[in-house]
Order: structure tokens, then sequence, then C-alpha cells
């Protein structure tokens, strides 16, 4: 079964990819990635210098899922500019992941890291887990101003990666302003934020920071992942590619997320819990599933979600 797909004309020799926050950090991380059956090899999200993230324990799993709080852990941006070219060498494409904690900061260094060429950049609009900082995504005029400032220095491929919406008028809202910026894609969703999870034994949070809460990973947040997919599928008539993030622990669960539109999918949880070993289970799990559906691809499939 040919799981490859195209986006934003870039070709993705599998569909699966990581999520920007799992195993992505570092050199050998990255690296792991292009040996890997990844699709892609999608860089953490930068900010300006190196951060260590948020204390310890800030990312535990839990029976449906996991709940975290990492505070952008990375390099610093100037590290993954440097690195980009050598990750090339794996054949896949990379994608550059960029964040910040204040709008300039998305600017600088979406100019630098375009200058080393990735195959696409995803503008992060949605980590949850920055003490003290908003998530730029919920606010639709912020978000406009700072992608279409982001837009003028990116020339290769550039999509956002999105919050969780709730409501349909949030999507409707939002997919105005997505498309006056001329983007590629869209990866949806980020972390469902902010979850609280008790270890009732102890009496306390699992995780540490901000008082023990996170965001939400893993197969409890996969209707919310659907439903945001197929929400700007349909919004942009299936024109703007998708990549499907959120609870997709086994083939059936990537074959839903095309179903409901989805290019592509990404994967968080389960990359953590099982390593990139997870790539080629996943991809199996999809082939036999499209295989017995009839399918040929993944684009066979995509948005043909029947509604009752």
């Amino acid at each position: 079964m040919d799981l490859s797909v195209t986006i934003a004309g870039v070709r993705f020799p599998s569909c699966f990819m990581n999520a920007a926050g799992a195993r992505c950090v570092t050199r050998e991380e990255l690296e792991t990635l292009g040996r890997s059956g990844a699709g892609a090899i999608v860089t953490k999200s930068m900010t300006l210098e190196s951060r260590t993230g948020n204390p310890e324990p800030r990312y535990v799993p839990f029976p449906g899922g996991s709940i975290n709080s990492m505070g952008l852990p990375n390099l610093g941006y100037r590290a993954y500019a440097a690195l980009i070219h050598e990750l090339k060498q794996f054949g896949k494409p990379v994608v550059a992941s960029v964040a910040g904690l204040q709008e300039d900061d998305f600017v600088t260094i979406a100019q630098a890291i375009n200058d080393s060429r990735p195959d696409l950049i995803e503008v992060n609009l949605s980590c949850p887990n920055i003490p003290g900082k908003p998530q730029i995504g919920y606010d639709p005029e912020t978000s406009e101003r700072l992608l279409k400032r982001v837009r003028r220095v990116v020339t290769v491929p550039m999509g956002v990666k999105l919050p969780p919406y709730f409501d349909p008028a949030h999507h409707q809202m939002m997919a105005p302003v997505l498309g006056r910026i001329g983007l590629d894609f869209l990866s949806l969703i980020n972390s469902v934020g902010n979850g609280l999870v008790v270890d009732p034994e102890t009496e306390k949070a699992v995780i540490k920071p901000k008082g023990g809460f996170g965001g939400l990973g893993g197969t409890i947040i996969k209707p919310v992942a659907l439903a945001n997919v197929r929400a700007f599928w349909k919004l942009f008539e299936g024109k703007l590619p998708i990549i499907g993030t959120g609870g997709v622990v086994t083939g059936r669960d990537a074959f839903e997320h095309l179903l409901c539109g989805a290019s592509a999918v990404q994967v968080g949880t389960t990359l953590m819990a099982e390593g990139v070993g997870c790539f080629e289970r996943l991809s199996a799990e999809l082939g036999a599933t499209l295989q017995r559906k009839g399918y040929r691809s993944p684009a066979d499939c995509r948005g043909r979600l029947q509604e009752l």
C-alpha cells in the first residue's frame, strides 16, 4: 500500500509524522526520526533562546491519554537552523516548527529558518503550557496580524498549528482570518488545555508545573481533533491541506482523520509511549484498513465521511 502524500507540492513518503512536541528536541532525536518510518522530520517548536522548559514531572501518561506542561524545551532557533541541511540527508521533508514568547520573536525566527530552507514551516499559535502566556490562536486579530508579518518573510510552504476550538462559531470566525493569510496547510490540533489529572493515592496532581494544569493528548482528545479537522475541511471546501493530530493510537484512528479531511497525521502521545517503532506499526495497520475498505491510497478516502 502506497501511503505517500503530497502537501503544498512537497511529497511525504508516508502520511505519518511526529508531532512537534514529541521526541524531537535534540539532534539525536531528530536523526532517529530521520532513520525511522516517519514520513517527515518535524522539529520541536523553537524559540529565540534555548529553553530547559518547566520543572519535572511535566509529562505523565494515564489511561486514555497523557497530560503535559513541557514549557517549550528546545535548543533555540539558531541550533535548528544549522541542523536543517543535515537532516535533509534522510530524504524526507523537514518541517520547522516556529514558536515565540512574543510577536516579534516569530518574525525573527521565521526569517532565519526560512533562509535555512526547510521543506515547510509550521507556525505554532497554540502552545498552552507557558505560564502567564495566552494561546495566540484564540485571538483572531492578533493571529492575523502575526501571521501576515510572518508570511512576508517566509517563501517556503507555510502552515499554522492551531489550538482546539470548541464551538462552530470559533471555526467560522477563524477561517476567514486564515484564508486571508495565504497559508499552504493547517495542523489540527494541539493538546487540549488545560486539564488536571489527579493521583488519588498521593492526593496530588500528577505533574508539577502550573499547579498540575496541562495539555491533554492521546485517545481522550480524538473526538475534538476530528471535529476540528472536519470543520476546517468543510469551511475551506477541501482545498487547504490539513495535518490531523490527536488520538492517533492505531491505524484505524489515522483512517478516521483521513475520512474527516486530513491529508496526513501527526503522532504525539503514541510516539512518546512506543518510540519511533510506532510508525511502522501504524503504517501497517492503516494499509490493512485501506485495503480492506477498497482504497488505494490515503488521498482516495480523504474527506469522504458520510453524514447521517
